[in-house]
């Protein structure tokens, strides 16, 4: 079980990461103590599904974002690692646009895709 805590962990210090929040900030919105918050974020702490909960909140993200992983393994970790902050950064953009400029992004994207392929 300590390999999905630090899975988990991992993952919130990621997102809080991308999110522009230190530890301090996180527990803030949480209501946890920073300490505690960066236990978590290490595997050190059994933590229960009420303080999950609470981090989820203070994150402003669901427990599908925390837990799905898009990013395939099979490339080395500097180039996973990479992704993963592209994609917690891009998730965030995309969170503030309203339906219009999702749809102009879309466009811009497979604009640029295209260009590449």
């Amino acid at each position: 079980m300590t390999k999905l805590r630090n899975s988990v962990g991992e993952r919130i210090r990621e997102i809080r990461k991308a999110k522009g929040l230190t530890q301090q900030q996180l527990a803030e919105l949480s209501g946890l103590d920073d300490a505690y918050i960066g236990s978590v974020e290490r595997g050190e702490r059994n933590f229960s599904i009420d303080t999950l909960e609470k981090i989820l909140k203070g994150l402003d993200t669901s427990a599908h974002d925390l837990l799905y992983d898009p990013i395939s393994t099979t490339h080395t970790s500097d180039f996973v690692q990479s992704k993963r902050e592209a994609v917690d950064e891009y998730g965030i953009i995309l969170s503030q646009l309203n339906i219009q400029q999702h749809t102009a992004l879309r466009k811009i994207l497979n604009e640029i895709k295209d260009a590449f392929l």
